[in-house]
């Protein structure tokens, strides 16, 4: 019969544990709590107390700093979690000194000191480059889109909230007649039946009045460009946006990050609540300037010879002639630039073709384009049935050719023999807020050279595709680092602020790393 050792629950023991020797240098808990005890001016932070005479002793800034950037090292957003931990785990323990915050303090501290983090940000920004960490000649811009504490089921354009109160009226209409047919109920079964069915009206109600509310409270939202177009607005989080992703549609921010190369030190951080990025680079590059100059690193950045890279979804003719006016040394190329290249050419007979695996969606060859009867002088298009077109009006694309839009009518669609050839959504046709077949034609473009055209130059050439081939290797390791190794890769709060507060903390995480694996920081 075999033996094993004896072992009681029922005894004491007394472990004596020191805090400071549990935050071993090397660490990033020991560079978290060094800079923010001997680096960090944390009076920012002290206006916003009001203890001085009356009330409880608040936690100090600086502990709670640091068990929240520690928990965010560990992939921890949730405050209920840091609270777990701070009870729990002895690297807490430490940090915190044996002190436990409340869930709602830490939660407070990171949704209202957007401003304070800002200035935190900055600081560690000077500590990295009074550690050498900052290069600053060449900086890479990208962005990451993020899902947010919001409901994408309560985005759509004001018509589409509109249709969406009038159908729960119309639910609430119908809920409140059956529970009238049934008022009388004799039998239990029926009577929980029918609570059930108030608490359902109630909850409908309240979901009717929401959406109500937002309509009579609120503009509709437009967005950015030459032509601005409504966008969804959201009714939890009007600030955030309907994004698309490679795992599909989100409702969040698009967190753009500015790297430096030397490092990878990220150098600005800022939340927009639209995936669209051509808009954002702008505010980015005026923001760096500024911070490098409020730093006092270098009055202009960009004039010191500092090359901005970032890839085409922040390209349009606008940046383009900013970046020419403003003398700003940047690579951004249009989303044709790789068909350009000669090495690229033969790229999908010798790899394949990207997504060639990917699952039927239903999708059919329709009549092409070419089969329309297009005037390009009096720009008029006639269908294969013999049907004119309506001009739907010209548009530039990115490459600098015109495009001419026409789109066939409503009625002639929907009774056409050939729809089910021509359209890729016959059924739409059927439908009262539904659309013809639609078609554009390329036409010669006889303009003069424009600042895309610049762009195109300096990309194409050979040092412009050696410099931009640098730029998915600063940025993009950045980004996996935050969003896979870390595990940061959802916004828990509301409002383009806050969302950019936390934004800013995640970077700080990935700073002060750089800052404990490559900096001197005292042991």
């Amino acid at each position: 019969m075999p033996r094993f050792k004896h072992y009681n629950y029922d005894q004491d023991a007394m472990v004596v544990i020191n805090y400071q020797e549990q935050l071993q240098p090397g660490t990033f808990e020991h560079a978290v709590h060094y800079l923010i005890e001997h680096k960090l001016d944390l009076t920012v932070f002290h206006p916003k107390y009001r203890n001085d005479d009356t009330g409880r002793l608040a936690y100090d800034p600086a502990i709670l700093l640091k068990i929240i950037l520690f928990a965010y090292s560990k992939g921890i957003t949730s405050s209920r979690e840091i609270q777990w931990c701070c009870e729990t785990n002895i690297i807490f323990k430490a940090l915190s000194c044996d002190t436990v915050s409340h869930f709602t303090t830490l939660a407070k501290f990171v949704s209202q000191h957007a401003d304070e983090i800002e200035e935190l940000f900055e600081q560690i920004l000077l500590v990295c480059h009074e550690q050498g960490l900052l290069g600053n000649e060449l900086f890479a811009i990208d962005g990451c889109k993020m899902s947010s504490d919001a409901a994408k089921e309560w985005s759509g354009t004001f018509k589409e909230l509109g249709e969406k109160r009038d159908k729960l009226k119309r639910l609430i209409r119908y809920h409140l007649h059956e529970h009238h047919e049934r008022d009388k109920a004799e039998t239990e079964a029926e009577l929980d039946r029918d609570i059930r069915r108030a608490k359902t009206v109630l909850s409908l109600d309240e979901s009717m009045k929401k959406v109500d509310r937002f309509l009579k409270t609120n503009s509709p939202r437009m967005g950015q460009g030459k032509r601005p177009k409504e966008v969804k607005s959201n009714i939890t989080d009007n600030e955030s946006g309907k994004m698309t992703t490679s795992k599909g549609t989100i409702q969040g921010h698009n967190g753009v990050a500015t790297v430096d190369k030397k490092d990878q030190v990220i150098i600005d951080a800022q939340a927009f609540g639209e995936g669209q990025e051509y808009h954002t680079l702008k505010p980015v590059l005026e923001t760096v300037q500024r911070r490098y100059k409020k730093l006092g690193i270098a009055d202009n950045i960009y004039q010191t010879g500092a090359i901005v890279t970032a890839d085409t979804g922040f390209a349009n003719e606008a940046n383009m002639q900013y970046l020419h006016e403003q003398q700003i040394n940047g690579y951004i190329p249009d989303n044709r630039f790789r068909s350009r290249d000669p090495k690229f050419a033969e790229q999908k007979d010798k790899y394949g073709k990207r997504h060639q695996n990917l699952p039927d969606k239903g999708w059919k060859d329709t009549i092409a384009a070419s089969e329309f009867q297009f005037d390009p002088v009096k720009l008029t298009c006639i269908c294969p049935s013999g049907k004119a077109l309506t001009y739907r009006g010209q548009r530039e694309a990115l490459n600098g050719k015109i495009r001419v839009h026409f789109e066939g009518r409503l009625l002639q669609c929907r009774h056409c023999p050939k729809k089910h050839e021509c359209m890729q959504n016959p059924a739409s046709a059927n439908h009262r807020n539904g659309s013809g077949r639609q078609v554009s034609f390329t036409v010669e473009n006889k303009r003069a050279p424009n600042y895309t055209d610049w762009m195109k130059h300096r990309v194409d050439s050979q040092q412009g595709k050696t410099i931009y081939g640098h730029r998915m290797s600063v940025v993009e390791p950045v980004f996996g680092n935050i969003g896979s190794n870390k595990r940061l890769n959802r916004f828990s709060l509301r409002s383009k602020k806050k969302v950019q507060g936390q934004w800013q903390l995640y970077c700080l995480v990935h700073n002060i790393e750089k800052l404990a694996n490559y900096g001197q920081l005292a042991a």
